[in-house]
Parts: structure tokens; sequence; C-alpha cells
């Protein structure tokens, strides 16, 4: 499946969506490192606010009657902290954290370019505004005093970006959060594009639309359609259409032909396509599947577990994506511009998207993933390792109601994990239990597994989970985790739990360096 919108992941943590659909975003976000980062971000929100709930709060007056006691020591100043805004982009995005200083001020924006000259916005959209692609539109309709005005736009054969504004009656800018409106691109023959991305940053005097290109080279022109009923928490309509003209930009892209490159690993396919180099992104599209010998076993393990906790449990637990891999890009003088290694103080990953869409034919996964541009002749590809989703055979009973007396942990391919709780839950659902377990794991990718419960009446529980890496370690160099498996339809803890780990994620390194040539050879 494509990459869901933020909205459609929140309602997914929220357990707000369709049984079917909640098992298809579980089985995506569990491939998608993009999906799985906006998840992770919702589900220690959704965290806070439990922890939050249970700590006590200080009377409102508390600051007054702390600085009351100070009064004989003189007069205190009031010091302002500078506050940190939120930047929401969409499901194939990424949440992070943008200081103040990133709010872009309308005059000084204009003079230097805009929205995509400004760090609001990627690094990819940074180099295409440089290289001249800004194209400005300024398209505006105005309603209830309030004017909605597309400023800019930049387009090529990876995507369409438009920043946008709200301006008052004296023209100063207002909140451009754009809530529940809607909004369309529709291409040339009529067809509705469903990669709509949205960006938006408290505070600031600008909004981001984007739409995705990257798996459409039939596009040559296409209208941005905006039905917009409320703008700045005043209800109205402003309707406006801004074309894009693809035809000529299109020119500016590099398309570099892989399909000769293929090679297995570990019992994993990998099959390059084509390398696709745009003004703002540049694409590695490829993709992976199981050996026919490693879907056999695959489909073996899983015949057993429908016999032993009945199809319908396992249903909910969609293997979904299957493999997926490791890898870097070198240049000419060997060294690492980009990588998809998980790591936090690395300045070589560039990755601005993963996508990842099941293959029906081969079972397998067709990847796309976007780095920002960069100026080398000669890019080579460098295969790491290969990660593959295998049925594991460990499982374990235990008393719920003694595990704090009893701890009981398990240490698996290296996931050390100790269950810490089972209770009901403080919010959401009433007929669940609540497994809280915390340890460690000896990668940022490692995976903490998928799980089904089987309480002392025999009845099954495909669990439900929200997990957590941390790059902060233990005492033994490890990376703290966390993992809270939620059993929908357990009314209440049962005296005794049987704990099932159905499968796991596991990485292993290539046996043998593969190494392809992408350009400049």
């Amino acid at each position: 499946m494509k990459c869901p919108m933020a909205d459609k992941l929140s309602q997914f943590v929220d357990q707000l969506l369709p049984k079917q659909e909640m098992a298809e975003i579980e089985a995506h976000v569990q491939s998608c490192k993009s999906c799985g980062n906006v998840v992770n971000a919702f589900r220690e929100e959704l965290r806070f606010i439990e922890e939050t709930l249970q700590t006590p709060t200080l009377p409102e007056n508390f600051t007054d009657l702390v600085l009351d006691q100070l009064e004989p020591y003189g007069k205190l100043k009031k010091q302002r902290k500078a506050v940190w805004k939120r930047v929401v982009l969409t499901a194939a995005g990424i949440i992070l954290a943008v200081g103040i200083g990133a709010t872009v001020n309308p005059a000084f924006a204009h003079f230097i370019g805009g929205l995509f000259s400004s760090d609001q916005v990627d690094k990819g959209l940074n180099i295409a505004a440089d290289a001249g692609l800004t194209q400005r539109v300024d398209l505006q309709v105005e309603d209830q005093g309030l004017t909605f005005v597309v400023e800019d736009v930049i387009a090529d054969s990876s995507r369409v970006s438009l920043s946008y504004k709200v301006l008052n009656k004296g023209g100063k800018p207002q909140d451009t959060y754009l809530n529940e409106n809607t909004i369309t691109a529709v291409d040339q023959n009529g067809e509705v594009l469903d990669t709509l991305g949205t960006g938006w940053q408290q505070g600031s005097d600008y909004g981001l639309i984007e739409f995705s290109l990257r798996d459409q080279d039939d596009i040559e022109h296409m209208t941005i359609q905006f039905d917009l009923t409320e703008l700045d928490g005043v209800k109205g309509n402003w309707q406006l259409d801004v074309p894009v003209d693809l035809h000529e930009n299109r020119k500016l892209t590099k398309m570099v032909d892989l399909t000769s490159a293929r090679s297995v690993h570990h019992g994993v396919e990998v099959g390059l396509k084509k390398l696709q180099i745009a003004p703002s992104s540049m694409e590695l599209f490829f993709e992976t599947a199981f050996t026919e010998e490693e879907r056999k076993k695959s489909k073996e393990a899983m015949r057993k577990f429908e016999e032993q906790f009945g199809k319908g449990s396992m249903d909910s637990l969609i293997l979904g994506n299957n493999s997926s891999i490791e890898y870097h890009i070198e240049n000419a003088e060997g060294e690492v511009i980009y990588t998809t290694a998980r790591n936090p103080n690395s300045d070589t990953a560039g990755m601005l998207q993963g996508l990842g869409e099941e293959l029906s034919t081969s079972r397998g996964t067709a990847w796309i993933h976007s780095f920002v541009p960069k100026n080398e002749e000669q890019l080579t590809f460098v295969l790491d390792g290969v990660y593959k989703k295998e049925p594991t055979d460990l499982s374990f009973t235990f008393n719920p109601k003694d595990s704090n007396k009893h701890p009981v942990a398990f240490d698996y391919k290296g996931v050390q994990l100790e269950i810490k709780s089972v209770k009901k839950p403080l919010i959401g659902k009433d007929r669940s239990v609540v497994i809280k377990m915390e340890g460690s794991a000896d990668s940022l990718d490692a995976d903490l597994g998928s799980y089904i419960a089987v309480d002392d009446n025999g009845n099954s529980y495909p669990a439900n989970f929200s997990s957590s890496i941390l790059d902060k370690k233990d005492k033994n160099g490890r990376h703290i985790a966390t993992i809270d498996l939620r059993l929908d339809g357990l009314e209440k803890v049962p005296e005794e739990l049987t704990l099932y780990l159905v499968s796991m994620t596991s990485y292993y390194p290539a046996e043998k360096q593969w190494r392809v040539p992408l350009t400049g050879e």
C-alpha cells in the first residue's frame, strides 16, 4: 500500500479505523520507516497523555504563591523561554522540531525567494529554488475578510510543491493550518492523484502543499484544486484552481536503467529498477522478494500458526512486506554520501522519503527511496544487508498478577525484554488488557516482534502494539527499548497467560559485497 496521510495514521494510533484497514496499516508501518516514525511520534504523544493523567497538577495560583514568598528579595523579571514549534508533514514524511528562528518573515522571504529558499522546507526544494525552478504565480481568492494566496510553485518529475499564505484585510499573515479542507490534484486525463502532503508550522507565515509524482511518469499537466471552507477558524468559501505545466521541467530529469542489476542474499531477491535524478530529489527504484524456497518456509509456518491459533487470529497479524534492504551509496572517492542505516548522528542519510508497496504478482515489495540530490558525477550502490520477517518458536507462560514479584524476561536475536506490568488501560478501549515490556536492543533498526497471547481458557488474542527504540543507551551500551501489547477483547487480567512471539524481522549482513554503478561508469 502507499503511505497513508498523517491524519489516517493518527486515527490508526487511536484505534478509530475498521479492523481490515487497521491490519493493512499495521503491516505497512512495520516495513516503512517513514510511516513508522510518524506512528511512533503519535504513540509517544499518547503515552505522554496517559502519564500526565497520572501526575498530580499544581494549583493554578502556584506561581503567585512562590513569587509572594520571594517578594522580600526584590522583584523578579519574567524570562521568556524559546518556544519550539512542531512541523507536521504527511505520512510519507517526518515530524521534526524547528526552533523559533525558522519562522519566515514575508518581506524577507520574498526578497530571498519565498518559502522554498527558507529552512522550513527540505534541502531538495532549496536546491531546486537555487536552480531557478520557483515559479511565482500569486493566485488568490478572498472571502470573509481573509485572502488565500498561492504564492510559488516548484514542479519537476518527482513532485509538485506549492507555498501559500492566509492574509487578513490588512495583509497580515494568519494561521495557515488547513484542517479538513479539500485539496485535489487532477492530471491532463481527469485522473485524481491520491498523493497529497501538507506542511504546517505554528507561527509561520507560510504553509506547504505537495503532491508526489515519484511513480507517475505520464503526467504532463495537472491542476491543483482548492475547495476551502475554513481558514484561521473562520467559515467561508475559498475556491481556487492552480494550473501546473510539467512538460519542460521533466526534461531536466536524468533516468538510468538498472533492470539488469539483480542479486540474491540470505533468501532475499534484490532487483534494482532505475535511478531518477530530478532537480528537487533523487529516487532509487528497486524491488525485494523472498526466493521460492523462502516463500515455502513462510507459507508452512503460517499454516501451522493457523492450526494453532485459528485463521482469524493470523489474519489480524498480516505479515505484509516480508523483506527489505540496507545499503549505502558512494561517490567517486569512495565516500558514503547516502545511507539507509538509522543513525541520528549521521549527516549522510539525506533521505527525504521511503515508500514501499506490496506486489501481488511476486509477493514482494516495490520500493522508492528519495534522497536530497547532490552534485556528484559518479555514484555506486553498495548492499550492506537484508531484512526479512521470519516465524519464531519462542513462547512462555506466566502469572500476570505476579509479574512484579517474579519478573518474566527473554532474550531473542539481540532483543532483551522484561514484562513490567499487565493491567487494564487508563484510557481507550474498556475490553482490553495492556502488557508493558521494557528492555534493550542491540540496534536502532531492531524489530521487537509480533505477538499472540492465549489466556487460561485457551482464547487467542493477537496483540496490537506500540514500541520505541531510543538512541539513548543503558549501562551496557544497548539501546533502551519499550513495547506495549494491547490485547483487545480480553475483559480482565487472567490468572495465566501464554505469550507467543510469532514473528520477528531479522537483519543479515550481505555475505558477499554487491556493488552496482549508478552513474559515471
